[in-house]
């Protein structure tokens, strides 16, 4: 039989794309019905081990530092060298000509011009209104407050250096001032804390003023919510009657008070303070012991459920100044 000649085929390119699609397609169909591999052989999908999230939190470091360490002096000291900052002046004279080119103005000039022209730049005609959110007095815009207390305003850091330190303070942990004034230590204390973690006493009006409508504003912690009561007579159940604080601390306060009002406020602040980790420091002296004697204060004291742990004392960084500061603690059950 004769064969019939073949003829050639010819299949378009793109039909032959499409049909090579359509059995990918299937394939991948197929496999995702197929059952599961068995354990031994199926990859392993599942949570970060202890290990991994440990490097994961390990990648954003540790918290900063409270205090400055020797590095971090010895790295400013050598911006100083790097930058020919000489010696300070030692006359007014020479501070003066150190000024040439900065506006010369002190702060009584400031002061007369905030209220001579309203401000700096001010609206006026029909947009007049005081368009400010919050209000400030002149004085205290020009910082008088600074210097209400007699101290260098940037004593107020070391202070909470060393507070925050000696009492191994987290920011979860709950602080209480008693007479936190216009924050000199306080705004330290706020910004490290979590929110609503500060708590204040003040009894002072122009203080509370300064402390609220100025420098919380202006340090941005408005956030942070501290809880800033005005009054006195140790009226600690305002804060709320379960809260329990890891540090309680007076600046001096103890000095302006009746002995009496001192062991009443001991007494209420002993049922406030956490067991074992909680500490209460009083600065400067303890005249409320020292009048008693020895043996008759720590008497006291136990009687209200307290321990005199010592006497501590702690350099300023900037200015020639050390505080004194007595540690108290709460006895053991």
């Amino acid at each position: 039989m004769a064969t019939l000649p073949s003829k050639g085929i010819t299949v378009p390119a793109s039909l032959l794309l499409l049909t090579a699609a359509a059995a990918l397609l299937l394939f991948l169909l197929l496999s995702s019905l197929s059952p599961a591999p068995s354990s031994s052989s199926a990859a392993s999908f599942s949570c970060p081990t202890t290990s991994a999230a440990s490097s994961i939190a390990a990648a954003t470091g540790p918290p900063d530092p409270i205090s400055p360490t020797l590095d971090d002096i010895a790295w400013l000291k050598s911006q100083l060298v790097l930058n020919s900052i000489q010696e300070p002046p030692s006359s007014p004279a020479a501070w003066h000509s150190l000024r040439k080119g900065i506006n010369p103005r002190t702060r009584d000039q400031q002061l007369a011009d905030l209220r001579r022209f309203k401000g700096i730049s001010h609206y006026e005609g029909d947009d007049a209104e005081n368009h400010t959110a919050l209000p400030c007095p002149e004085e205290l815009l020009v910082e008088e407050h600074h210097s209400n207390y007699g101290e260098p305003w940037a004593g107020g850091r070391d202070v909470f250096e060393f507070l925050a330190t000696a009492a191994s303070l987290s920011p979860a942990d709950h602080v209480l001032e008693i007479g936190c004034g216009t924050l000199r230590v306080g705004l330290h204390f706020i910004r490290y804390l979590d929110p609503a973690r500060f708590h204040c006493l003040e009894r002072d009006e122009l203080s509370l003023m300064a402390a609220l409508r100025y420098e919380i504003p202006s340090q941005g912690l408005l956030h942070k919510r501290p809880l800033i009561l005005r009054g006195e007579d140790m009226e600690f159940d305002r804060f709320g009657s379960d809260v329990l604080y890891d540090l309680i601390y007076a600046s001096a306060v103890f000095l302006h008070m009746p002995d009496a009002l001192v062991w009443v406020g001991l007494e209420r602040l002993s049922a406030r303070l956490k067991l074992e980790k909680g500490r209460i420091f009083v600065s400067h002296n303890i005249k409320f012991c020292s009048r008693l004697g020895g043996d008759v204060c720590t008497n006291r004291l136990t009687n209200l459920g307290l321990e005199y742990v010592g006497k501590r004392t702690h350099d300023s960084l900037l200015f020639n100044h050390y505080e004194i500061w007595f540690e108290f603690r709460k006895l053991k059950a």
